[in-house]
């Protein structure tokens, strides 16, 4: 037996995060229902306005996706009942109209975001991914003490790592933020957008390149050659992704 530092991150088991799809046309229903539960969403499924409703009052979701155009009662109206009822709830409304107007109402009612059809799938759960995390954005983070990898040792509590030489050291808020935001997302391209948004808030204005320093200061720190790294990838014009 070794002495070596297992791999291990110290978060408690999280129970899948509960979305309510609203939309009448079958196959997209079937499709966005698939490509969610992939994602490892808990989907519960609506076809109608008066059926949205009668499930949003079942349980307590961490995002509700809403088709404008519904039988017997439209998601605009249904926007406005829930809001009425949970007014944090995000909603993401679905429209195969994109006019201005329509965009407008449905934010007047209180939706976080709208996406027009036909739509990329990626997109859309790519912002499923930001309007969740932004209503809990805490929720991964907090959770997050320790982690080891490798000979590498990172304390999210005393902001003190124990890099590939062994050296002990303090690093900076925002390093271990981003440490922390890339940690959680291990194995996932995290976007510069998201990255931006995540640590540095949506009132600065870091660039791009500023990102790259920080990836640069990670594989000093942690990787045994930092021109081969096996921990801190840039993914060029994408974003970046952690492994472990």
């Amino acid at each position: 037996m070794t002495n070596e530092p297992m791999n291990c991150l110290s978060l408690h088991k999280m129970e899948p995060k509960k979305i309510l799809l609203v939309e009448d046309e079958e196959h997209l229903l079937k499709t966005i229902q698939l490509n969610l539960e992939l994602e490892k969403y808990a989907v519960a499924i609506a076809t109608n306005g008066f059926e949205a409703l009668k499930e949003f009052r079942k349980s307590d979701f961490d995002l509700i996706i809403l088709d404008v155009m519904l039988p017997e009662m439209n998601g605009f109206d249904v926007c406005e009942e829930i809001r009425r009822e949970n007014t944090k709830v995000p909603v993401l409304f679905l429209t195969a109209k994109g006019s201005s107007s329509e965009r407008i109402q449905g934010l007047k009612l209180g939706a976080d975001d709208y996406l027009t059809k036909p739509f990329n799938l990626e997109e859309l759960l790519l912002r499923v991914e930001i309007l969740i995390r932004r209503s809990n954005p805490k929720a991964k983070s907090e959770e997050l003490t320790d982690y080891f990898f490798g000979n590498n040792e990172i304390n999210f509590i005393t902001y003190q790592i124990k890099d590939v030489n062994g050296n002990k050291s303090d690093i900076t808020k925002r390093e271990i933020a981003l440490l922390k935001l890339l940690i959680t997302r291990k194995g996932e391209v995290v976007s510069r957008e998201e990255i931006l948004d995540a640590v540095w808030g949506a009132d600065a204005f870091p660039s791009s390149r500023t990102i790259d320093n920080y990836i640069l200061a990670f594989r000093k720190y942690f990787e045994k050659n930092q021109r081969e790294p096996q921990h801190f990838h840039s993914i060029r014009g994408v974003g970046y992704k952690f492994t472990d």
